[in-house]
């Protein structure tokens, strides 16, 4: 069965899971079902967008899309690609870019005026994957906020 991208579906949890745990390997591993919780609240809402490219049914590569309202820019919402990753086996091979730019082609087809996206990752590689998928790096400049940690609230 060649590959095919679409949004993702209640079944595609553990496969989306697993490319996550590749990602970001040092994250706990929930037990409390939170994360399924949280996986069903995405795909019932309009604005929130899991997609997936499955191969043979397997799911090897994902990407997370917001789509963000907006009073400005003629009242046009604009994207957020979040948690792109493709399996580790796969990577090099075309399907991150394929899936990226079915993303892209989504939100412009609702009506986006742009997409953002962030990369913690300081690889080369990773940055010109970004940028041959058409992202500008000097676009614009990102920064991050993180509430304090626990020990840091105490004191």
């Amino acid at each position: 069965m060649p590959n095919m991208i679409r949004h993702a579906e209640e079944n595609d949890f553990k496969g989306i899971l697993r490319l996550l745990g590749q990602l970001n390997p040092e994250d706990p591993v929930i037990k409390d079902g939170r994360d399924k919780t949280v996986f069903n609240q995405i795909l019932r809402d309009k604005n929130f967008h899991i997609f997936v490219l499955v191969e043979n049914d397997r799911v090897i590569s994902t990407c997370y899309l917001n789509i963000v309202p907006n009073i400005t820019r003629n009242a046009s919402p604009y994207g957020i690609i979040e948690n792109v990753v493709t399996d580790s086996a796969f990577r090099k091979q075309g399907y991150g870019k394929k899936l990226i730019h079915f993303t892209l082609d989504y939100a412009w087809s609702v009506g986006c005026y742009k997409v953002m996206l962030q990369t913690g990752s300081r690889r080369e590689g990773t940055r010109k994957f970004y940028e041959s998928c058409g992202f500008d790096p000097n676009e614009k400049f990102a920064f991050v906020a993180r509430p304090p940690s626990q020990s840091q609230q105490s004191v």
